[in-house]
């Protein structure tokens, strides 16, 4: 297959990474102190700006050499998980709260919040749960718990790695399945399998408390914050702010795996997992944003590379998606559109002996 993208990126990985996915944060932290006009840039950025360079200047950034180290890496994954912890709250209480926004400001702040959580914060945290660190890893589930879904560390790492393409996963989207369909069964069923893993681990061995135990309380105590910044307003903005951040953190699960399966060899066990099992995105800018969770083949290979390092699988090899992810994870809202597009790309990669 001929390369629709060129890798001649002229910017090093990680100015790119503290630009892309610093600026939007700052823009919607100044909407709430300067109020009206300016809440405005913030959304456009996540909303507008990052598809339109992904999409009118087809560059990709080159292959890391391997075995490259990237010093500031975990440094700017500290800066946006502390950034999220503050961010959450101030964006409660400026939407929900007493900050002298007009309803247009407000609706505007939660739409590039939420986008922001959403498409920042999630790969932020992400990235978190797979350091070595037991600092770093607590920030991420820390990110996640503001986002109510705490209990994604666990299956994410557990079951997701594990699990994936085939239907023991819950967060792989099966073919001609929509996206609402998978979202709830994707959320509850994650919940659930990360329990079992981590009751199979305390069963092997035995271990401190129970993570569910931090995970659901430090939701309720969340909750609870946002009570208190804005009343029963604020605790109903926290639940919709989490709930919309979390639904993009879903739908990209959805769309990096949609219909993507593992063949089933003779002994009765799935193929290792490959970087056909996984959609990529080689887009500059949004992977820029999104910390290389476009690359998502290669993450599945190697979980504990860290992002810069990330390598993108040519279109020979594995997936790639006909749209960057922010704009793939729109098409799949159209379930008819989204399966249209999809079909025959999918066709492509799916083996005889795949799970149907």
């Amino acid at each position: 297959m001929k390369r629709p993208f060129r890798r001649s990126l002229p910017l090093k990985p990680m100015p790119l990474f503290a630009a892309a996915a610093i600026t939007p944060l700052i823009l919607l932290a100044g909407g709430v102190y300067l109020g009206s006009a300016w809440v405005l840039p913030g959304l456009l950025y996540m909303a507008v700006l990052t598809a339109a360079l992904d999409h009118l200047i087809r560059l990709t950034a080159p292959d890391a050499p391997e075995g490259a180290e990237f010093p500031a890496a975990d440094a700017l994954l500290v800066v946006i998980g502390l950034g999220h912890l503050i961010a959450f709250p101030l964006a409660v209480w400026a939407i929900a709260g007493d900050s002298g926004l007009s309803p247009l400001a407000r609706i505007l702040l939660f739409m590039g919040f939420g986008q922001f959580f959403g498409q920042v914060s999630n790969p932020a945290a992400h990235e978190l749960i797979h350091r070595g660190s037991r600092n770093l890893y607590r920030l991420g589930v820390a990110v996640y718990v503001t986002m109510l879904n705490g209990h994604h560390a666990s299956a994410h790492r557990l079951v997701h790695h594990r699990h994936v393409a085939t239907d023991l996963d819950p967060n792989s989207a099966r073919a001609g399945e929509n996206f609402y369909r998978f979202l709830p069964r994707a959320y509850f069923g994650s919940f659930r399998a990360g329990f079992g893993a981590e009751n199979e681990l305390r069963a092997r061995k035995a271990r401190a408390l129970h993570p569910y135990v931090a995970y659901v309380t430090g939701q309720v105590f969340c909750l609870a914050l946002g009570g208190l910044l804005a009343g029963w307003a604020g605790a109903l903005v926290w639940l919709a702010l989490a709930a919309y951040a979390t639904a993009q953190l879903m739908l990209s699960d959805y769309v990096q795996h949609y219909g993507l399966r593992r063949a089933l060899l003779p002994n009765g066990r799935h193929e290792p997992v490959n970087d056909r099992h996984s959609w990529n995105a080689p887009h500059w800018f949004s992977s820029g944003v999104m910390l290389n969770a476009p690359r998502h083949s290669d993450h599945h290979a190697h979980p504990n590379r860290p992002y810069p390092a990330l390598r993108l699988p040519e279109p020979d090899d594995a997936p790639w998606l006909p749209w960057s992810l922010p704009v793939a994870s729109a098409v799949a809202l159209v379930p008819p559109l989204w399966h249209r597009r999809m079909r025959h790309r999918l066709a492509k990669w799916l083996p005889e002996t795949a799970e149907r």
